[in-house]
């Protein structure tokens, strides 16, 4: 069984660093990727995290979730450190939830361009009612090719990089 050489992995600094600093603010450029060793295969990676906090940016109390997040990898994949650290810099983040989804969504699309993304925040509830916003991007059971050639196709659809703004 090939592993990866040191070459492969390459800008992943945070896995085994035992200095590891916890952002206290909202940090897209902690996430970290790495290549995918398998591109011609459709397959899914799923992450759930069950300690994500935000703050509400109305009454600045902290709002707790679940976050799920999964994929189907193209070219690049999600370092999970990474990934835990940057939901971690949401922590003092002042958003309302959907914004939280889709902010995470589409740093994650910045970051590896997934053929397939959804990310689903089951938020605490509060008041007798909870929030359990989705969002997702791309097609789901699609093939490799298919895809390539639907993206090829419709370019002005899938833009290099998504706005948070």
């Amino acid at each position: 069984m090939a592993g990866r050489d040191e070459a492969a992995l390459e800008g992943i600094s945070l896995l085994g660093n035992q200095g590891t600093q916890y952002a206290a603010t909202y940090t897209p450029s902690i996430l970290e990727a790495f290549d995918n060793k398998h591109p011609y295969r459709d397959y899914r990676v799923k992450f759930n995290c069950p300690e994500f906090t935000s703050l509400c940016p109305i009454t600045g109390q902290p709002d707790f979730a679940t976050i799920y997040i999964a994929y189907i990898p193209d070219l690049k994949m999600v370092e999970s450190k990474s990934l835990k650290l940057y939901l971690f810099s949401f922590r003092n983040h002042g958003d309302f939830h959907e914004d939280c989804i889709n902010i995470i969504m589409n740093d994650l699309i910045n970051l590896m361009s997934p053929r397939y993304i959804e990310v689903w925040g089951k938020f605490t509830p509060r008041g007798g009612i909870s929030i359990d916003p989705y969002c997702n991007y791309g097609r789901p059971g699609t093939k490799y090719e298919e895809m390539a050639s639907y993206r090829m196709m419709n370019h002005d659809l899938y833009p290099e990089k998504v706005d948070n703004r």
